[in-house]
């Protein structure tokens, strides 16, 4: 007799329980995947149903469930598709039958391996998001890519901002080049790989390697072609294809849009929500200013509620003491502690000379003024979301700023003299 643990969310569980007792099915447990209770649970089942929800399927959960030779069946609709092309199967719609549930349990062939997903840590979507005012969304998420790809990783930027894209302005592309609109046309085909991603995408060149970049649309009302379900078949290919994938999002949710009596048709900022929600980690940008802070605060108890259990990093930009005090990073940090519950902050100071050379020249801050405070945040938060050392980068001279290799070449030259001279003395 087959033992499963219903792992889906009340009431749905309970009613899925017994109609799968009714098959003949035991049913360990009902549990909340939020919880994760069900890991301790695992030993006494041979197969778990779950959501098909990237926030749930962590590489952690599904590994647990390799260990212990539990299949996984995924309920759901749209990702579910899309984690099928990742490796799992047994996808079943959200509201399945007992019975079809069961049916799809005695289908898997005795013996059968553990079905797992590729969901290495290596490879990340990461969404780069705040609230309106400019607060420096997309020179972040440039200067991240810029930064990971310094660092020997494979790098895509996206520009999902259905509000105002500006990536390709940033960087002097032409926003008449395929992009993301054409990803996602190819995507709701079927014919989106990584083949046909690297023919779409503009390869942007840096003085650490290159970025494949995906401009965003030329026009605001082009919105309606960036749907909820075409954006996340292409943010799950480019998951697959490269390594760090950095998405530039608009500032609104669609959370105003519930209230529409036209539920089935498009919703103006569900390009952000699905990025959000695809998003193996969010990077949450705010202005070191009191209305941009302000404006976060409001907008962060939304965001935690939209993405949670993904990891938020906050980030505060443009840090200055003119409008804030003496004591600006105190302030904020008391602030966002007090009426956000946020302790861990990342400060990004506030650079003039090198923003306005990047937009005059239309490049990454680190390519024109390497020795600026901003770059060395921005590297110091790259660092702090890969903290391991990649391995294409390890005893290379490209994993190091311009002034280490001169530091290392007058060190050696240095140390050469001095064996010189002491020979010299000897004879």
């Amino acid at each position: 007799m087959t033992s499963v643990i219903v792992a889906i969310r009340e009431p749905r569980a309970s009613e899925l329980a017994a109609e799968l007792e009714l098959e003949g099915i035991t049913v360990i447990a009902t549990v909340d995947p939020w919880t994760r209770s069900f890991q301790d649970l695992l030993p006494e089942a041979e197969m778990i149903l779950m959501p098909s929800d990237r926030s749930i399927l962590t590489s952690e959960v599904v590994s647990s469930c390799d260990r212990a030779g539990v299949r996984i069946i995924m309920l759901g609709d749209a990702d579910s598709r899309a984690l099928g092309r990742l490796g799992l199967s047994g996808v079943l719609p959200t509201d399945a039958a007992g019975w079809q549930v069961a049916a799809a349990l005695a289908a898997a062939p005795t013996g059968a391996p553990p079905i797992s997903i590729d969901a290495s840590p290596t490879r990340r979507l990461i969404a780069v998001w705040g609230p309106h005012g400019a607060p420096g969304r997309s020179t972040i998420a440039i200067q991240l890519a810029a930064e990971f790809a310094r660092r020997g990783r494979h790098a895509a930027l996206v520009d999902a901002d259905t509000v105002a894209p500006s990536l390709a302005l940033l960087l002097g592309l032409s926003d008449d080049a395929p992009g993301i609109a054409a990803a996602c046309r190819r995507g709701e085909l079927g014919g989106l790989d990584s083949q046909e991603l690297t023919r779409l995408a503009t390869v942007f060149e840096t003085s650490g390697g290159e970025i494949d970049v995906f401009p965003g649309i030329n026009r605001p009302s082009r919105w309606p072609e960036l749907s909820a379900g075409r954006l996340s078949t292409a943010l799950h290919a480019c998951r697959d294809w490269g390594e760090e994938t950095i998405v530039d999002v608009a500032a609104s949710f669609d959370a105003d849009d519930e209230a529409t009596y036209d539920l089935a048709g498009p919703r103006r900022h569900a390009a952000t929500t699905s990025a959000l929600r695809a998003a193996d980690a969010i990077v949450a940008v705010a202005s070191a200013d009191p209305v941009g802070i302000s404006r976060f605060l409001r907008d962060h108890a939304e965001l935690r509620r939209l993405t949670a259990p993904t990891p938020i990093t906050v980030v505060v930009n443009r840090v200055r003491s003119g409008p804030l005090g003496i004591d600006a990073r105190g302030q904020v940090r008391r602030t966002l502690e007090r009426f956000a519950g946020i302790t861990d902050v990342t400060f990004l100071p506030f650079d003039q000379r090198a923003a306005d050379a990047a937009l005059l020249h239309a490049r990454a801050m680190a390519d024109l003024t390497p020795r600026s405070p901003f770059v060395a945040g921005i590297r110091a938060l790259a660092a702090a979301m890969t903290p391991t050392t990649s391995a294409a980068t390890a005893g290379s001279s490209r994993g190091s700023s311009r002034g280490v290799r001169l530091l290392r070449s007058a060190l050696g030259s240095r140390a050469a003299s001095r064996d010189a001279d002491d020979r010299a003395s000897a004879n």
